[in-house]
């Protein structure tokens, strides 16, 4: 599904092979998903309050973290999409980062 993916500053790398079976591709279709893991969150924040997902989206937008931190993403055009994350708590604020994701490479 995919290889060597890095996050450095905002920016995404790697491979990521396209997928034609399975319960990614019965649930969303064919085509290449970006699994990633969340951790650390600043300022005290927990996965309850951070949202992710892609922009533009295949209609999911940009869904609360669950316990395990895992997200599963699927791409339609690295070029023009990019990851979001948002993060949002009372009496902290929000902010929000956008990830670009050109540099994935398409296999």
């Amino acid at each position: 599904m995919q290889s060597d993916v890095a996050v450095s500053g905002n920016s995404i790398t790697g491979t990521l092979t396209k997928l034609t079976s399975g319960q990614l591709v019965t649930d969303w279709g064919e085509g290449y998903f970006l699994a990633l893991k969340f951790s650390d969150f600043a300022d005290g924040l927990t996965y309850e309050d951070v949202k992710v997902g892609l922009s533009p989206s295949q209609g999911s937008g940009l869904v609360t973290l669950d316990s395990d931190k895992n997200g599963v993403f699927k791409i339609t055009n690295k070029d023009v999409q990019k990851f979001v994350v948002r993060q949002e708590k009372e009496g902290v604020g929000r902010r929000t980062d956008y990830y670009d994701l050109s540099g994935l490479t398409l296999d």
